[in-house]
């Protein structure tokens, strides 16, 4: 099964073209929750996941609470600053959700409350807040892919 990284209300178009990018070249699923703060016809977010559009599964949800009721049983990792344990303590299996926020705000508190048990973070130095969303989830998805042996991909 393939892993999957859940955008929550992404803002920047060239963010989730670079992150399609990464899901075509890893056979990762992308999933969009709504809104999104850029129109799917943006220059931007084409021009990052050039001509590899074709090559990404995308799937498009109204809201967060919908994408968990058509995959309930799925295990979800919340990626969030505010978290106490870091991405490599925790065990991957394949087609596990990987879920990131918006860039301005991360994901919402109602989310980050209801699933206090799945956060994780990425260790960073005090310089800066966070991470470039894309290469968060990257790295998060990457570590996913390595601790399952890459078993998508040759």
């Amino acid at each position: 099964m393939p892993f999957h990284i859940v955008l929550v209300e992404p803002e920047i178009p060239a963010n989730t073209g670079n992150i399609a990018r990464t899901c075509a070249a890893t056979g990762t699923v992308l999933h969009l929750v709504r809104p999104l703060g850029f129109s799917t016809d943006d220059r931007q977010l084409k021009r990052a996941g050039l001509d590899y559009w074709p090559s990404v599964n995308l799937e498009y949800h109204d809201s967060f609470a919908e994408l968990k009721s058509r995959y309930p049983d799925a295990t979800y990792h919340f990626a969030t600053t505010k978290a106490a344990r870091l991405y490599t303590d925790v065990e991957f299996r394949d087609g596990d959700f990987l879920v990131f926020g918006k860039e301005t705000k991360g994901l919402p508190d109602e989310l980050l409350e209801a699933h206090r048990d799945q956060l994780i973070r990425i260790p960073i130095s005090g310089a800066v807040r966070s991470l470039n969303l894309s290469n968060a989830a990257a790295v998060v998805l990457f570590e996913a892919l390595r601790q399952n042996r890459f078993f998508s991909l040759n």
